[in-house]
């Protein structure tokens, strides 16, 4: 009786095989049916799977015969996902997760056609597809314009009419900069009419500083970036010099491998720079509990979760999270897996504090000016004097300690501009015997002591009024 009711299920769904045009692909087609309907309870989680069966695995599915290659009618899994049979049905009824008509028709020809598996495309290496060939390719310019042009084809389609100079532009430039052009780069692009005027609207808004602001936006988005140290007080940080590395090293079209590597070991290169140095700040972005009475371990532990989930997300393309707590659910990341990334990070020594710090000044990181550099380089040099004075200065007698020895000098001759008497007493002197006027200037001359040692100069001359 279930054999004939199984054969009846398979029969009634030639209409919905029918509707299923061309040959099944398992990433486009298939995939995302087990892994909304199936990878729960027979997927990568051996503490949720169910009947130790796993679909996600082809060599597994078929040594329990869910799968029959080829025969569909043979296949355990066709019988399940097709029965009236509320005990037998699958998926269940309490996972809320019916399979449709076409669904099940999609996976019935997929195992008719051999049940081939494939690695989700993201894992897969990348390959260079081969270009289509159209019996008429005059409106494509480049390669990728023969992949469009064969869709539209395909969806009985045509190609849009070719934007306007002016709006191309407007695209583009919004596209690179995030910004409209200005009337004179309107102008400019307008009246270009050479063949590669497009190509050199290009270049101008790639070498423009606005470039690196507008998509380094988006990294900065994606690596935490904040002026905050975030949760309930918030306080300022000082993170803007990792956000110009970002903008510089977009501006300047640093290698991908580079901008990777400095970012998650930058200080551990040889012969670290400081710009390098600064790049490490991708995970500094983790946010600082300042509240009282936390627990810095605590912390500590968030913000290496924080980052394990950060560099999945950012370089690996995958939500490795789930995998905290359990293996998981779809992807191929392990429980244990994902803490031999933890292990990585695991050597860092903050704990819910800001940690060692590097002191930059503003444009120090890219190479500072001609002019600002001859400042510094006279600065060292200073630097350098001060440092040798200093370091002979307590072999040098201080001059307030030495031993003062005044004579009075003879005063041999005085004069005066105005009209001002002048004596000279005999203690040498002088009396001035009436007001003088404002503008009155002296003249004295004076016979300086003669001393007999060479060593003890004059060293100052004292005026007393």
């Amino acid at each position: 009786m279930s054999v004939l009711s199984h054969a009846a299920q398979l029969l009634g769904q030639d209409s919905a095989v029918a509707a299923v045009k061309g040959s099944i692909d398992f990433n486009r087609d298939v995939r995302p049916i087990l892994s909304n309907h199936c990878f729960q309870c027979h997927g990568e989680d051996a503490d949720a799977r169910k009947a130790d069966l796993r679909l996600d695995v082809r060599s597994v599915a078929i040594e329990m015969q869910a799968i029959v290659p080829k025969q569909a009618d043979e296949s355990s899994l066709v019988a399940r996902i097709a029965s009236h049979d509320p005990d037998e049905h699958m998926p269940p009824a309490s996972a809320n997760k019916p399979l449709s008509e076409k669904q099940i028709a999609v996976l019935t020809q997929w195992i008719s056609e051999g049940a081939d598996y494939a690695e989700h495309w993201a894992f897969q290496n990348v390959v260079r597809p081969q270009t289509p060939t159209l019996p008429d390719a005059t409106w494509c310019r480049n390669e990728i314009d023969t992949f469009i042009l064969q869709r539209l084809i395909t969806e009985s389609l045509h190609p849009s009419e070719p934007a306007e100079k002016a709006v191309l532009q407007r695209r583009l430039s919004q596209d690179l900069l995030g910004l409209l052009p200005t009337v004179a780069e309107t102008e400019q692009f307008l009246q270009d009419a050479s063949p590669d005027a497009f190509e050199k609207l290009v270049d101008r808004l790639l070498s423009n500083p606005h470039y690196g602001e507008r998509w380094g936006r988006h990294w900065l988005d994606q690596a935490r970036y904040a002026d905050s140290n975030g949760y309930t007080i918030d306080s300022p940080r000082v993170m803007w010099p990792y956000r110009d590395w970002v903008i510089h090293a977009l501006n300047t079209d640093m290698p991908f491998d580079q901008f990777t590597i400095e970012q998650l070991a930058g200080d551990l290169l040889p012969d670290a720079t400081k710009s390098g140095k600064v790049a490490t700040a991708f995970h500094r972005n983790t946010m600082i509990n300042e509240e009282g009475g936390v627990k810095p371990d605590q912390f500590r532990h968030e913000a290496l979760i924080d980052r394990v989930n950060t560099t999945g997300s950012v370089w690996l393309g995958l939500t490795i999270g789930c995998a905290q707590c359990h293996s998981h659910k779809f992807d191929p990341i392990s429980h244990d897996e994902y803490y031999q990334l933890y292990a990585f990070f695991n050597g860092a020594a903050d704990a819910n504090n800001v940690g060692e710090t590097v002191e930059v000044r503003e444009d120090e990181m890219f190479g500072w000016s001609e002019t600002l550099q001859s400042y510094l380089k006279e600065l060292q040099e200073l630097q350098q004097e001060k440092t040798t004075v200093e370091k002979n200065a307590p072999a040098q007698p201080k001059l307030a300690e030495l031993p003062w020895n005044w004579q009075a000098a003879k005063v041999t001759a005085v004069r005066a501009s105005g009209s001002s008497i002048l004596k000279i007493e005999v203690d040498n002197s002088l009396l001035v015997k009436s007001d003088p006027a404002a503008n009155d200037s002296l003249s004295v001359t004076v016979e300086l002591p003669k001393t007999d040692e060479p060593a003890s100069p004059i060293t100052a001359v004292r005026l007393r009024t």
